[in-house]
């Protein structure tokens, strides 16, 4: 695949690189990243072609916005997401634990109208620019009455208005972004990790409704938060250890890989690229290390015969599109 090749998000005018950079990890996940280490990563992912980039509130409570912003101050041409659904207020205490350094703030819920307005106003401020181009409704599991009543409209009212190029929910399940798609509301999705080479769960519903629809998907979480970039003992699945059933799956397809000389993380990159619906894929980069490989592994010439051998034993099934086919 070519990383840098720009494609539309639904029937907008904005267009996102092939492969994203995600911006959670310079906000402190898991590790510290520091201010230095997090705008250096961003400008690395620059240096080599990357375009689009997503951030959001929650991510370090405002850290990875204020560092993205510094790192793409007084550059044109990229896209850049955000998200809504959490409204930074003053706070010690994370909602999870996951987040390492302090920011002074902590994300509280609102998917209310006026809620998103006050949240998209105050990601600009931290972000020190004048636009972002796509606005996501931020995990409204627990809020979907909110945010399809109240979020929704207010997006589509700053669409209509100019201020935002593209209207869009990133989750972690597929079903509810379905409802969504079905409003006609939305012109793209963030789908985190229900379309990868170890589950395809959003085949079922979204991608199918996306497709007709003229909807795009973004991909995230394609390494299934690490077990599909290290399938080892300690591997992780879904921000958990990976159980044993999930670590023999992701070793078997790593096999197959290694057969045809290609990396499981080039393999599982470029897997969601076969389905027409997917414009594009966000991996989650800290450093310029991280960088230089994910773009290594966007660019792996991979054979169609690896598609054909995990189809053969099972580890895909025969319906799902590969990239290539």
């Amino acid at each position: 695949m070519d990383p840098f090749e720009r494609v539309p998000l639904g029937g907008t005018g904005v267009t996102v690189t092939r492969l994203g950079m995600g911006l959670a990890p310079i906000g402190g996940l898991f590790t510290p990243v520091g201010d230095a280490d997090a705008i250096g990563a961003v400008e690395a992912a620059w240096r080599h072609g990357v375009r689009f980039f997503d951030t959001a509130p929650l991510y370090g409570s405002g850290l990875s916005e204020r560092r993205a912003g510094a790192a793409l101050r007084g550059r044109d041409g990229f896209t850049l997401a955000t998200k809504v659904g959490r409204r930074l207020v003053p706070g010690a205490d994370p909602e999870q634990e996951i987040w390492t350094e302090p920011s002074g703030t902590a994300p509280a819920w609102d998917f209310s109208a006026d809620g998103v307005r006050a949240q998209h106003r105050e990601s600009l401020e931290r972000l020190g620019l004048d636009r972002v181009d796509v606005l996501h409704l931020h995990d409204p599991d627990d809020h979907f009455e909110e945010a399809l009543h109240g979020a929704a409209p207010a997006l589509a009212e700053l669409r209509k208005a100019g201020v935002i190029g593209a209207v869009s929910a990133g989750m972690n399940q597929s079903a509810m972004l379905t409802a969504f798609a079905r409003t006609g509301l939305f012109d793209c999705f963030l789908l985190a990790g229900r379309y990868t080479l170890l589950d395809q769960s959003g085949l079922g519903d979204l991608l199918p409704e996306c497709r007709r629809r003229g909807i795009s998907v973004i991909c995230g979480g394609v390494y299934n938060s690490g077990i599909l970039a290290d399938p080892g003992l300690n591997g992780t699945y879904d921000y958990q250890a990976a159980p044993p059933e999930i670590r023999a799956r992701a070793r078997a397809i790593a096999e197959v890989c290694a057969r045809h000389d290609v990396p499981l993380r080039a393999a599982a990159l470029q897997f969601p690229l076969g389905h027409p619906a997917v414009a594009s894929v966000v991996i989650g980069m800290r450093s310029a290390a991280e960088v230089a490989d994910a773009v290594a592994m966007a660019a792996v010439e991979i054979p169609g015969g690896l598609w054909h051998d995990l189809i053969r034993t099972g580890l895909l099934d025969a319906a799902v599109p590969v990239p290539g086919a």
